[in-house]
């Protein structure tokens, strides 16, 4: 897989993940505005968790290219698009870690406790048990003050409040519907562009090793995607003050930070 290859791929990635989130490059820019604000240097340390093939971490280092990212991820085929497309850049590195598994920041190689911590519309992959494991991990990787900002669509329980989620749900609706200027019809999708780049002849031997992992782009109904899990995983790993930057409907950055 060429340079030129991955980028087309990487903009076709770009472009099915902003059908379903149309204000994903707002999210991504308040995002950074929060690692700039908060990070405490202009060269921070950044985990980028579930980096996929690096979409966040280009940006960050456009804004701030004095940093330092590890794109962690272990999908063979995103990271595969990810080294080819960004492997000359300085600053990015990426690295074939699963969070599901215990020690996995142990074997990043940081040569100092990471400043910030993000991610997006990747952690509600993990179910709860994962979650907290994750989470209390992370806690071991971040310096006294770090962050972790994770943009994602975590509801408000149903249960406890059906009212406001239902309320959250449909603002994300009529949001997304109102940005995408009323089309229903789009090219390609979540599925359809794994179906394509799992059939790309270019991509045929990490699209075997995704197999061979049983790396799978459906869901199965155990991913975490209320706010509360996120929140009460989070206070048992012990950071400190959490809450939301930014929201819009469901569809949020929570924050988190380590005591100082």
């Amino acid at each position: 897989m060429d340079r030129d290859q991955a980028v087309e791929w990487i903009g076709r990635w770009d472009a099915q993940q902003e059908w379903y989130m149309p204000d994903r490059e707002e999210r991504f820019t308040v995002l950074i505005d929060a690692v700039e604000a908060g990070a405490g240097r202009d060269d921070p340390l950044v985990l980028d968790l579930g980096s996929g093939p690096g979409s966040l971490a280009v940006r960050l280092l456009d804004r701030m290219p004095a940093a330092r990212v590890v794109g962690i991820d272990s999908d063979p085929l995103l990271l595969t698009l990810g080294r080819a497309a960004h492997g000359g850049l300085a600053g990015l590195r990426f690295v074939d870690q699963d969070l599901r598994v215990p020690g996995w920041a142990g074997r990043l190689g940081l040569d100092r406790a990471a400043d910030a911590a993000v991610s997006t519309t990747a952690l509600h992959w993990l179910d709860g048990a994962q979650l907290r494991a994750m989470y209390a991990e992370l806690a071991t990787a971040l310096r006294p003050g770090g962050l972790l900002l994770d943009g994602d669509h975590l509801t408000e329980d149903p249960a406890a409040a059906p009212a406001l989620a239902g309320l959250g749900d449909a603002i994300s609706e009529r949001g997304a519907r109102r940005r995408l200027g009323g089309r229903d019809v789009h090219v390609e999708d979540w599925q359809a562009w794994w179906a394509a780049a799992t059939t790309d002849p270019g991509l045929a031997g990490p699209a075997a090793e995704r197999e061979r992992r049983r790396i799978s782009e459906d869901h199965h109904g155990s991913e975490s995607v209320l706010l509360a899990q996120h929140v009460a995983a989070l206070r048992a790993a012990g950071f400190a003050e959490i809450g939301t930057l930014w929201q819009y409907g469901e569809n949020r950055i929570l924050c988190a930070i380590m005591p100082g």
